[in-house]
């Protein structure tokens, strides 16, 4: 997400925050707040990082609902405050390339998918790779060590998981789509003869990699 996505994102949790805070009188203990936590929790994981500091606070916020309301608005303004000052990390530019590398790969399978004559099998190829590329450059850039294990998508599943990079969901798809990829590399060819099969495959890589960024 840019910078003025993102700044406008927090001005639509500002705005919704503040009506929240003033439907809730001072002591009124049965609004309920665990939705908005929730979701201002998720948002900065998302895009601050799964440790960062805005979001260890929202962890600490407690007390009545109104008081909770408001110390989430609080903490929603700093990180824009964070944002808008140019602190908030932004994408290397060796990052940048490696993620086009990856975009180029999914585009070279949209198109074979579109190409008669030509097995689903070599597009699912192409997105296996794209998403190992994508895995193993997001794990190299975040410092993660692959201990003993043997360089592949579980490896970098698995250390990016480890580290709450990822959902556990994110994990089960990406277990998915490894199993159509191999059954490609293998020439398995009864198990990736649906192009529909490789299409949604392509669509979920996508979505997946936008998610984080991509």
């Amino acid at each position: 997400m840019d910078r003025q996505k993102l700044l406008d994102t927090c001005d639509v949790f500002l705005a919704k925050l503040k009506a929240f805070e003033e439907q809730t009188t001072e002591f009124d203990s049965k609004i309920p707040t665990a939705g908005a936590r929730a979701e201002v929790a998720e948002f900065l994981r998302r895009y601050a990082g799964p440790k960062n500091a805005f979001l260890a606070r929202v962890n600490e916020v407690s007390g009545w609902p109104r008081h909770q309301f408001q110390s989430l608005w609080w903490i929603v303004k700093s990180f824009r405050d964070f944002v808008e000052a140019g602190l908030h990390e932004e994408i290397t530019p060796e990052r940048r390339a490696q993620l086009d590398v990856v975009s180029d790969f999914l585009g070279q399978a949209e198109t074979l998918l579109a190409t008669k004559n030509v097995h689903p099998a070599a597009p699912a190829v192409l997105i296996g790779a794209a998403l190992e590329e994508f895995l193993r450059t997001w794990a190299e850039s975040a410092e993660l060590s692959l201990g003993n294990r043997k360089p592949g998508l579980q490896a970098y599943t698995d250390v990016l998981r480890d580290d709450d990079l990822i959902t556990k969901q994110d994990a089960k798809d990406i277990t998915s789509w490894a199993g159509i990829r191999n059954h490609a590399a293998h020439g398995e060819w009864a198990e990736v003869a649906d192009p529909t099969r490789v299409r949604l495959m392509l669509e979920g890589v996508n979505l997946f990699m936008r998610k984080y960024g991509a």
